[in-house]
């Protein structure tokens, strides 16, 4: 169980993320406001109080809140219906309300609706969005606020357009600046000794590019970056030059029934966008915590309630800030709320330097971030996964990059959601053909969910029955069933089935489905009619099938208690198998039979004694049994004793089992000097082998015993109403071979 509580040993790497974090954040609170025509202070309050008061509240890690880039248009459209952004704060007041309301009924659960391909789409799309928007910064184009992120420009570019564009503003002291910081903070991954100082490279990557620029400006080089291109953080001239920095809501618009649409509007948005976010933090987090989802939006409520107090921007959970985060070796929420603290300390204390930062660096630092997000390995391994998982991913990267978040994640979904239902349409079900003693049988099993959209699946099967066929439709594991597919299956039992003489049975429904009724109209075991129809050679292959199944782990689905039921008044065996006590080797179990279906004869050793030979034909001439099986196996510890007792008596493995001689000296009859020679030479592996041959050879002989000693099943086998054959029974692979020249009458 992970430590709770302050753990100094989490201070250093949680202080040191933070840094990072803080540099993430920066170019995005001031360029959110400025994409958003909202005032500049507006996006660092939200981050402000991103930070400390919903890092403080929330129940994640990891995750951290702020302005976020989509909630651009939403910021710019509902400012202009308002009329003014302080009307615009009194929405923001509300939308905390409104989330704080979400948070008390729980509704965080949606969440978990949430596909992982598209979460990873997500993910790899942010990527995409700031690796194509910092380039221009990079290099010096610095139009756009570096914290914009829509593919749209409001001078009628794209995202794509900028790229070419940039190129022709390119400032070779800022790409130098930028180029560089790009190759430190790549180099603080790669290089161990760099990683091991605990210092963030993006730190050193800010330092770095400051103290260069301030230096090219001394010299008076051309190549010193001007203002335009440098962080501009909001310079408040004493306390009262702060007060006249924040914007207050605006109280009198409540009577405007418009701020309540905006409020439900922002509410809804910022808690999807924001169990988005954690979802696909929690994701890429390599401790693996989980968020709690309820107590992220009673925390997000709280820091919109305060950011609407104090004229911030509507906050969220940020996939770009909670990213750096997490690859920034953060261990707790002391990391988040130091960002947090950071910002407002030079904010108010700092600004100046602030203000001597290059955008280029921070784009060099957002790039990385980027790269981690998209990394082509994320593709491959969803291209991996197969199309269900693929096409959404790429659906949901592509339509952010060319849309916006919001939009992006409901064509994923939709994307996802087309993918299920063609899944549901295809398997709703699953179609087994089932061999029992009495025929062949069509087992439907119905899924756990079944809604409308599996209905024309279901109606497929069904009428996909052959005329006189038998089916089953198996409602088990069904927890639920559409009332549409209940009507389709009650038509079908009382209508289609008769007319199709197809023999339908029911089984699971119970008395949930008043229209339905179970009811088996089909024989699970082996009947009078069907042992007098079945040859020794249908029988022989019904148990190798049935070994078939075995060894794959698909059994028949059997009700023991119809089965227990049905052969109280009587037994009709289709065969009797002689096999040895092994508890690895059950008849019943390593041929997949049922009550009723075989008798069975164990002793060690399968030998054959008068007692045996009565036995089976009691189950042959009484019983009706068609086959006489004689089962042995691998590994068996009464041949390897009968070995040794034979080879080394001295060594005898049951001196005290005196009743068992008999057994030894009856498999003993197989064993010769060669196979003592053998032993004598060989390997416990080898030794293994041979006692394996002396088990096939007792198996032969057994057979042979068997209609020697019996006028009565040799007369069954030349009337061709009886077969006998020999198997050998492997207990390492489950598998039961035929010894050929055991075969009589099959």
């Amino acid at each position: 169980m992970p430590k709770r509580g302050f753990i100094p040993e989490n201070f250093v790497p949680d202080l040191m993320a933070g840094v990072v974090v803080f540099l993430v954040a920066l170019p995005l609170c001031l360029g959110v406001p400025l994409a958003a025509r909202a005032p500049l202070f507006s996006g660092i309050v939200a981050g402000i109080v991103g930070g400390i008061v919903v890092g403080g509240l929330s129940g994640s890690r990891t995750s951290v809140s702020g302005g976020s880039p989509a909630l651009i248009a939403i910021v710019s459209a509902q400012t202009t219906a308002l009329g003014g952004f302080d009307a615009f704060l009194t929405a923001v007041l509300l939308a905390g309300v409104i989330q704080l309301a979400l948070g008390f009924l729980k509704a965080g659960f949606i969440s978990s609706f949430f596909p992982t391909s598209v979460i990873k789409g997500l993910l790899a799309a942010i990527g995409v969005i700031i690796i194509l928007k910092q380039l221009p910064h990079l290099i010096g184009y610095d139009i756009d606020p570096i914290g914009e992120m829509s593919f749209n420009q409001p001078d009628r570019e794209t995202t794509f357009s900028d790229l070419p564009k940039s190129i022709q503003y390119f400032l070779p002291g800022a790409a130098t600046i930028g180029i560089g910081s790009l190759l430190v903070v790549i180099a603080w991954d790669q290089i161990k000794w760099l990683r091991r100082t605990r210092i963030p490279g993006p730190l050193i990557a800010v330092i770095g590019g400051t103290a260069v620029n301030v230096l090219l400006k001394r010299i008076g080089s051309p190549w010193a970056i001007g203002p335009t291109h440098l962080v501009s953080v909001p310079l408040p001239n004493g306390p009262d030059g702060l007060m006249g920095l924040i914007t207050f809501p605006d109280f009198s618009s409540l009577a405007d029934s418009r701020v309540y649409i905006s409020a439900a509007t922002i509410g809804i948005i910022a808690s999807l966008e924001s169990l988005l976010a954690i979802e696909a933090v929690d994701k890429i987090d390599p401790r693996q915590q989980r968020t709690p989802r309820n107590r992220e939006l009673l925390a997000q409520g709280a820091g919109n309630v305060i950011c609407g107090l104090l004229g911030g921007l509507p906050v969220s959970a940020a996939v770009i800030r909670g990213t750096a985060n997490v690859n920034a070796g953060a261990r707790t929420r002391f990391a988040t709320v130091s960002h947090g603290l950071l910002l407002l300390t030079c904010v108010l204390l700092l600004p100046a330097w602030l203000n001597e930062i290059p955008l280029a660096t921070l784009a060099a630092i957002l790039i990385k971030t980027g790269y981690r997000l998209t990394n082509p390995k994320r593709y491959y391994q969803l291209w991996q996964e197969g199309y269900s998982q693929f096409v959404p991913f790429v659906a949901t990267v592509l339509a952010i990059v060319l849309t916006d978040l919001l939009v992006g994640i409901g064509i994923g979904l939709t994307c996802s959601i087309i993918f299920i239902l063609h899944s549901n349409y295809r398997r709703p079900l699953t179609k087994k053909l089932e061999r029992h003693a009495s025929g062949n049988i069509i087992r439907v099993e119905l899924a756990n969910q079944v809604t409308f959209f599996n209905r024309a699946a279901l109606q497929s099967v069904l009428y996909d029955v052959p005329p006189g066929g038998t089916l089953l439709i198996d409602a088990s594991n069904a927890d639920y069933i559409d009332p549409d597919v209940i009507d389709l299956l009650s038509d079908f039992q009382k209508t289609g089935a008769p007319a199709r003489w197809v023999q339908l049975s029911l089984v699971g429904f119970g008395e949930r489905y008043p229209s339905l009724h179970d009811e088996i109209r089909f024989v699970e075991h082996s009947s009078h009619e069907v042992q007098q129809a079945t040859s020794p050679a249908e029988v022989l292959a019904m148990l190798l099938e049935g070994n078939s199944r075995f060894r794959v782990g698909e059994p028949l689905k059997r009700s023991m208690e119809r089965q227990r039921t049905a052969t109280a008044t009587g037994q009709h065996p289709l065969a009797v198998i002689l096999s040895c006590i092994d508890s690895r080797s059950p008849a019943e179990a390593i041929f997949d039979l049922g009550l009723g279906d075989v008798l069975s004869v164990r002793v060690a050793g399968n030998i054959t004694t008068e007692e045996v030979i009565g036995s089976i034909e009691f189950a042959a001439i009484v019983a009706g049994a068609k086959l006489v099986a004689v089962v042995g196996h691998t590994r068996c510890g009464a041949i390897e004793s009968s070995v040794t007792n034979y080879c080394c008596p001295d060594q005898s493995l049951v001196p005290e089992c005196v009743h068992a001689r008999g057994i030894l000296r009856e498999v003993a009859k197989v064993v010769d000097e060669d196979d003592c020679r053998a032993v004598a030479a060989s390997t416990i592996e080898s030794q293994q082998e041979i006692v394996d041959s002396v088990a096939r050879r007792n198996v032969v002989r057994v057979v042979r015993k068997l209609l020697e000693g019996s006028k009565a099943l040799t007369g069954q086998v030349q009337e061709q109403r009886l077969g006998v054959v020999g198997m050998m029974y492997d207990v390492v692979s489950g598998e039961v071979h035929v010894i050929d020249e055991t075969r009589h009458g099959v």
